[in-house]
């Protein structure tokens, strides 16, 4: 869940104080643009990267990120195309995950520009699997975990019955093929090379780009400069655990310059990373301080969210929250320290042992 405040952190430098508008891009670093497409829910932008890529053609770029398949998004991409990327051949398209917001587009920009879809297989895989609602993966899935894990009958609940199959909405398809990226990865762009960070907890197999020569970051939704990047347990995944792989994955950005430059998929760019992850560091074991007084008497992750979350969540933010809290609660149950009972009203409950 999305939770720390959206002012600057006074550790971190922010060296762009305003975000290019829609359909406009703004250079960041050499051979690098930022442009940013709206997002019609609570977190309601994502930067999106374009890179020059003069091993094929100085026209030629690489797009990192696309935005969600919806209306609004394929004007301002009609707008950019004709505009300032008129004269640029797309060579591929990066998705650095399989999140609506990252990979939605892509089926459309791979097709316009008959470029090839980079991606790492565990999100490629994943992204295939929610985008076709599968079951297991579908909103009936989520909403069949969800209370197990204690929402039952609320206007929530309603809204997302209600809502249907959300991720195929926002990504309708994804291309039949793909390049596989792994973690070590050197994706050679002429000039310069990028390397491929990969990170887990967030999402599969989370794929950030660094480019050492230039020392700058493209660090998805990995490494946020404001908000805590969201961490669930999925219906897919019932007993996963994904917050240990999430802090585990974000030390790895401390063996990069404390001063590399941070693209981040939300928020500003900045430096200061070391800082940013001793800080999401720093926030996750407070939380999972508070659960462990939290549980001294049983508690499901319906229970958790109002304490974890003190403001009023919209439906959206809701399924969030839940996947947040349980992957809080999974983080201490299989470290041993909560034990998990199912009571008598099929739901899974939580308590200090």
């Amino acid at each position: 869940m999305r939770e720390f405040s959206s002012a600057p952190l006074p550790m971190l430098s922010y060296p762009f104080d305003t975000p290019p508008p829609p359909a406009t891009l703004l250079p960041v670093a050499p051979g690098v643009a930022w442009l940013r497409m709206p997002l019609p829910f609570a977190l309601n932008h994502i930067n999106l990267w374009v890179l020059d890529d003069t091993r094929a053609g100085d026209n030629s770029c690489v797009q990192v990120d696309c935005g969600i398949d919806s209306n609004l998004t394929r004007q301002h991409w009609d707008t950019l195309l004709a505009g300032p990327l008129a004269q640029r051949t797309v060579t591929r398209v990066i998705a650095t995950h399989m999140h609506p917001d990252h990979l939605g587009l892509a089926h459309w920009l791979c097709e316009r520009h008959q470029a090839p879809l980079w991606m790492t297989l565990g999100e490629y895989a994943m992204g295939r699997v929610l985008s076709a609602g599968l079951p297991g993966s579908n909103n009936a899935a989520m909403l069949a975990h969800f209370r197990r894990h204690g929402l039952v009958a609320s206007a929530e609940v309603e809204q997302l019955a209600a809502r249907g199959e959300y991720f195929s909405r926002l990504v309708p398809a994804v291309p039949a093929q793909f390049q596989r990226m792994q973690h070590g990865d050197r994706i050679d762009l002429g000039r310069v090379q990028w390397e491929v960070v990969v990170g887990y907890g967030h999402s599969p197999e989370h794929a950030a780009l660094y480019n050492a020569r230039d020392n700058v970051l493209i660090s998805g939704d990995m490494l946020l400069p404001t908000i805590s990047t969201n961490i669930s347990v999925f219906a897919m995944e019932p007993e996963g655990n994904p917050l240990p792989l999430f802090l585990d994955s974000i030390q790895r950005f401390l063996a990069l310059p404390e001063d590399v430059l941070v693209l981040p998929s939300h928020g500003l760019p900045f430096r200061g990373a070391h800082a940013r992850v001793a800080q999401l560091i720093a926030h996750h074991q407070e939380r999972l301080d508070q659960l462990r007084a939290w549980c001294a008497a049983p508690r499901s992750a319906a229970d958790i969210v109002p304490l974890m979350f003190k403001r009023t969540l919209d439906m959206h933010q809701t399924t969030f929250a839940m996947g947040e809290a349980l992957a809080h609660l999974h983080a201490l149950w299989h470290a041993g320290e909560l034990q998990r009972t199912l009571g008598a009203d099929d739901v899974f409950r939580f308590v200090a042992v």
